[in-house]
């Protein structure tokens, strides 16, 4: 479990940034996997969302979750949103509601926090680099920011992803990418004529971009299995059929 030093300065709020140790799965799934849409045991990962629940001291029945969709589609929850007749399809929550913690799961993309101290409100974002790519994280603050928050209140960070040291893509990524944003390339490396994008970083440009100062990233790579994280790469690399899932959680108390 790692907490943000920046987010863990407000007394009003829970976080966590969890990784793969702690749980009760099994097999490639050991341990905290927190992915219902796993092939893992279904009462494993009920398991492993109540020691989550317990670790962020919530009283509330569950973590609210997204299908994930590698979008730029987020949920506004407020006390008129009927949370049990609603299933979130999307890779982004908001709310200002109290006690009630609010998941993104990732296994190499980006885990976002967001919290506006004055407004008090919070937001999470599942951010890869199709999310990114579809200006997830600008559609997020542009509604928080229309609902009262402003861009000195707000803290984000950037929790565990990928490195850029293993995050290899194609040329086709470059060419597409380099289409929308030609900044694009600043986040690139070439290493052996293979390029590298460096996620975080392009995270953190588009966090500064809407004027956000207060930033952190978490320099954790999933990828290494010495920082005990899921993922999906290094699954796919070990010609495992499937992975685990980390999850991060934010809550207002």
């Amino acid at each position: 479990m790692i907490k943000s030093k920046k987010l863990s300065k407000y007394k009003n709020i829970n976080h966590a940034f969890f990784n793969r140790l702690g749980g009760k799965s099994t097999g490639i799934y050991k341990s905290l996997n927190c992915g219902p849409g796993s092939s893992d045991k279904k009462k494993d990962v009920l398991k492993n969302l109540v020691i989550v629940k317990k670790k962020i001291k919530t009283k509330s029945e569950k973590i609210l979750l997204l299908n994930q969709i590698h979008s730029n589609k987020f949920f506004y929850i407020d006390k008129k949103t009927k949370i049990n007749k609603n299933r979130f399809k999307g890779d982004a929550l908001i709310t200002n509601k109290l006690d009630t913690p609010i998941g993104i799961l990732t296994a190499d993309c980006a885990p976002i926090l967001i919290f506006d101290k004055k407004n008090h409100m919070i937001a999470v974002i599942h951010a890869g680099w199709k999310g990114a790519y579809k200006g997830i994280v600008k559609k997020v603050l542009k509604f928080m920011i229309k609902k009262g928050c402003s861009s000195i209140n707000i803290t984000a960070v950037i929790g565990p992803c990928i490195s850029v040291k293993n995050y290899e893509v194609k040329k086709d990524f470059i060419k597409k990418f380099t289409k929308k944003d030609k900044k694009i390339k600043i986040f690139l490396s070439k290493i052996k004529n293979k390029n590298y994008f460096n996620l975080s970083k392009y995270l953190a440009y588009q966090l500064k971009n809407f004027g956000i100062k207060k930033i952190e990233v978490i320099n954790k790579d999933t990828f290494n299995i010495k920082n005990n994280f899921f993922s999906a790469r290094r699954s796919k690399r070990r010609n495992e059929n499937d992975y685990g899932r980390n999850i991060s959680v934010i809550m207002l108390n």
